[in-house]
């Protein structure tokens, strides 16, 4: 009687242990405030965890067509728990929604100037969440040096032109420390917007990592130009890595839609951190192709216009 009293005495003890140390920890910051709107971000990390060394930090942006979403979507969150588990620290940020109120727009023109203008404020969104990020690092147990941009649909839309600009210096650019570049850049479903022709890399981006439907009506799997205006994806961006020598994941699956801004952070997991372990923290220079055929499914239509991806990503 007396040995199962302390069995369930020390049963009870690792419990009440367990309850107290473990869990994620969610905390709310405002980074900046613009146009009326009040930006906020979710640090998520583990409760009660002594830091014995700065982590790598996972910057989020939610997707929506720059009209909808928000950043603690319950999706998201799951995400962000199994990221915490594996050892990251994790903030999901609010961005300004440019589509959020701009209707249907029947001039192409405008709606190609409205999408441009939008993808701009939320990298602008962006560096400032990222700024502020760098400026509590030291405090929040962060390692500078490995703070990894992650987004999905028009958040990864945001990371890649965020990619682009740093790579380019552009004026956005300029907020940001001058020798601060993202250790590497994950993308769900996102592509490069340019009013200026073709993408040019003046300097060698960070890694990045791409998923992609080559079936995706939302955000081009490749590329659709019109003049001097492009929507550059994934298949396009990994072409160009592959002439320059830069190092990338890109990860195709077959006859897929714009459901694969979202499918990889369930079934991706592994690759995920396959990409970090390798291309991020081992500096490892690898261009990884991988292609994923879905046995039976269906031959999906795969022309879409430059109008289709404007209107897909105008929330209407």
């Amino acid at each position: 009687m007396r040995t199962k009293m302390i069995i369930l005495f020390l049963s009870l003890f690792v419990c009440i242990g367990i309850s107290a140390n473990g869990g994620i920890d969610k905390q709310i910051f405002t980074y900046s405030v613009k146009d009326g709107n009040t930006l906020q971000l979710d640090k998520y990390s583990l409760k009660n965890e002594t830091v014995n060394e700065a982590k790598p930090c996972i910057i989020f942006m939610f997707g929506g067509g720059f009209a909808n979403g928000k950043r603690d979507d319950n999706y998201y969150v799951e995400y962000f728990n199994k990221l915490v588990n594996k050892g990251y620290i994790v903030v999901s940020i609010d961005y300004r929604l440019g589509m959020k109120n701009a209707g249907l727009q029947t001039d192409l023109m405008r709606s190609v100037v409205t999408l441009n203008n939008s993808i701009s404020m939320a990298v602008e969104d962006l560096f400032d969440a990222t700024l502020f990020v760098i400026e509590h690092a030291d405090e929040w147990g962060i390692d500078k040096n490995v703070i990894i941009a992650n987004g999905s649909s028009a958040g990864a839309i945001s990371v890649l032109q965020g990619a682009y600009n740093i790579s380019n210096k552009t004026k956005l650019a300029q907020v940001l420390p001058g020798d601060f570049n993202y250790a590497g850049v994950i993308s769900f479903a996102g592509a490069i917007f340019s009013m200026d022709g073709d993408l040019k890399w003046k300097d060698a981006p960070a890694p990045i990592q791409m998923f992609h439907g080559d079936a995706d009506s939302n955000v081009p799997y490749d590329k659709i130009e019109m003049y001097n205006i492009g929507f550059y994806g994934s298949k396009h961006i990994a072409e160009q890595f592959d002439s320059l020598n830069y190092p990338y994941f890109f990860h195709k699956i077959e006859d897929a839609a714009h459901e694969i801004a979202n499918d990889p952070m369930v079934d991706n997991l592994d690759e995920i951190n396959i990409f970090i372990d390798r291309l991020v923290l081992d500096k490892k220079q690898l261009m990884i192709n991988t292609v994923v055929k879905q046995i039976g499914k269906p031959i999906m239509k795969k022309d879409f216009q430059i109008e289709d991806y404007i209107k897909a990503n105008s929330g209407n």
